[in-house]
């Protein structure tokens, strides 16, 4: 039997901490995953893990045999795949999770770019403002802005997510502009959850600012609130990536420009680095230098606003 194979299951029960989830994080039968520990404590010698019908916990010698396992996991990781070395002979599909804000305002940029260096691969980009579960979603990756992952998440750091206050020039001619982040209390402002539950945070200089702020709408995707800013109905916190073409032809006017807003990153989070298909991994690769590198997100992440 595989021992590659046998210590990534292995490590799967450990983490997942039963053989039950295990089998459904891997998409394996029971009785494989069973096999595969049987395998594993013959190799050893030993049983690995003590079992109950309530818990499991490693044994003295478990506890050896998974940091090898971790170990021996690490070293297949780094083998080279036997996959073609011209970008047109790789192909695959690659799912991918995004907020509908950066799907509209640059991954169909990049995703397009990407295509036309990989065109046998396929991309299903699927659209949503909800945290999925990557492995029952069977989702590659997923996008992310937060500042708040969960540490037990694979993630890859890929940008920095800036943002922007702003407001329709007739909002502001009729209730004024705001000169400070209190008196942001005054206005109608547009609130996304994902920027912090109605509190606000600015620094100016050395000086933080936490303003909780409220009004009449909000919503859980700032495209919504995006289109609300533009018809006049109030004050909103947008991703400069979005908020930038109005500001451009002069739709919407920024607010507090000397504040800068809590800046977020921009996360891609993964299932597994185990066993990653060629196909997922070069369009990691690609987002991680398109990120960096791209003058169409170079334009769009609004650097000058540090």
């Amino acid at each position: 039997m595989d021992k590659i194979k046998a210590s990534e299951v292995f490590v799967t029960i450990v983490k997942q901490g039963s053989m039950i989830k295990a089998a459904d994080y891997l998409g394996m039968s029971r009785a494989m995953v069973t096999r595969y520990l049987n395998e594993m404590e013959e190799w050893a010698g030993v049983r690995l893990l003590h079992r109950t019908t309530r818990k499991q916990s490693l044994t003295s010698v478990g506890e050896m045999v998974y940091e090898q396992s971790l170990q021996l996991l690490e070293m297949a990781e780094r083998i080279p795949a036997n996959i073609p070395k011209e970008h047109h002979q790789i192909s695959g599909l690659v799912r991918i999770t995004s907020s509908q804000s950066l799907a509209n305002s640059v991954l169909s940029v990049a995703i397009s770019e990407f295509m036309q260096r990989y065109p046998l691969i396929a991309v299903d980009l699927q659209i949503t403002n909800q945290t999925v579960n990557l492995v029952e979603e069977r989702i590659d990756i997923a996008l992310r802005i937060t500042n708040h992952l969960e540490p037990n998440l694979i993630a890859r750091s890929l940008a920095t997510c800036l943002s922007v206050v702003c407001a329709h020039k007739d909002y502001l001619a009729k209730k004024g502009i705001p000169q400070t982040p209190d008196e942001l209390a005054q206005h109608q402002c547009l609130t996304y959850r994902f920027f912090g539950r109605s509190l606000w945070e600015f620094n100016l200089g050395d000086e933080r600012y936490s303003v909780p702020v409220g009004g009449n709408l909000s919503a859980n995707e700032s495209v919504v609130l995006l289109q609300a800013t533009l018809k006049g109905v109030g004050i909103s916190l947008q991703p400069y990536y979005s908020a930038k073409p109005y500001l451009d032809n002069g739709e919407l006017e920024q607010v507090l420009s000397d504040y800068q807003a809590q800046p977020m990153g921009i996360y891609a989070v993964l299932a597994s680095r185990q066993n990653m298909p060629a196909a997922v991994r070069v369009l990691l690769d690609f987002l991680v230098e398109w990120f960096s590198s791209s003058p169409y997100w170079v334009a769009l992440s609004g650097k000058s606003l540090g």
